[in-house]
């Protein structure tokens, strides 16, 4: 019976593990993509004024 606790504890501490990674991952790609479309308007500002 512990044996299936453990394993059951291991394999929820190994999938946490894989989706923080993929979140961080995700989350730092998602951030430079915002910078850059924030860089392009402002390089692009004096055509966007009305």
């Amino acid at each position: 019976m512990m044996e299936k606790i453990y394993h059951t504890m291991k394999s929820v501490g190994v999938w946490n593990l894989v989706l923080g990674i993929l979140l961080i991952v995700a989350s730092t790609f998602a951030g430079t993509l915002l910078i850059l479309n924030g860089a392009r308007l402002l390089k692009k500002k004096k055509d966007l004024l009305f």
